[in-house]
């Protein structure tokens, strides 16, 4: 989940932009996030970002090159809170940080409600292919990042040994996935909050 995501496409060198291509992708990053891959159309993108297509094209390529580089500004954004929360202490802190972090990320005001990771690309035709599986593999990296952190705190001791940290990677995800479907949904924040205590309750403590 926090692995840099592949990008594709460079400005050519000429003509300095008219642009600050910064403000541009977060307004692309915001699009995707609020409309999903297939639901964000060229018009859409470009009137956000306040650019032409043509400046579009150059700056950041193909449709797809730019949602894979608009995914990459959610990861270093508002998914930051994954590898803060993989740096934390103790699996049960991880586990909180994970979750506090999902239901601020996806209930912030001025925001998409939601996850871009999670609502991105669940269901698509055939031109959004590309981009669900990009998606899926987001997801499947997050969950790899958990499996690894918590089988260490097996190793440490932090966790029983019995635990399965794959089984337990998976479950944080499922609920995170889940939080950012009920906040896309119109949950709020403090009723998520209660979702992720619950979750919580049932995590193994030595």
């Amino acid at each position: 989940m926090i692995d840099r995501v592949n990008t594709r496409g460079k400005a050519p060198i000429g003509r300095p932009r008219g642009f600050d291509a910064d403000k541009a992708l977060d307004q692309a990053m915001r699009v995707f996030w609020e409309q999903g891959y297939e639901g964000a159309s060229l018009t859409d993108l470009t009137e956000a970002m306040g650019i032409s297509r043509t400046s579009m094209y150059a700056a950041f390529g193909s449709k797809e090159d730019l949602f894979h580089k608009a995914l990459q500004r959610y990861t270093d954004g508002p998914a930051s809170y994954v590898p803060r929360a993989l740096e934390q202490p103790t699996a049960w802190q991880v586990a909180t940080a994970f979750l506090n972090g999902s239901v601020q990320a996806t209930t912030t005001p001025g925001c998409p409600a939601g996850c871009l990771g999670v609502q991105g690309s669940l269901a698509a035709g055939e031109a959004g292919l590309s981009a669900r599986d990009t998606l899926a593999a987001w997801r499947d990296n997050g969950i790899s990042l958990l499996r690894e952190r918590f089988q260490r705190a097996v190793d440490e001791g932090d966790l029983p040994a019995e635990a399965d940290p794959g089984l337990l990677a998976r479950y944080l995800m499922a609920v995170a996935n889940g939080i950012a479907v009920q906040a896309a949904g119109g949950a709020t924040r403090d009723d998520l909050r209660l979702v992720a205590d619950m979750a919580l309750r049932h995590w193994p403590r030595t």
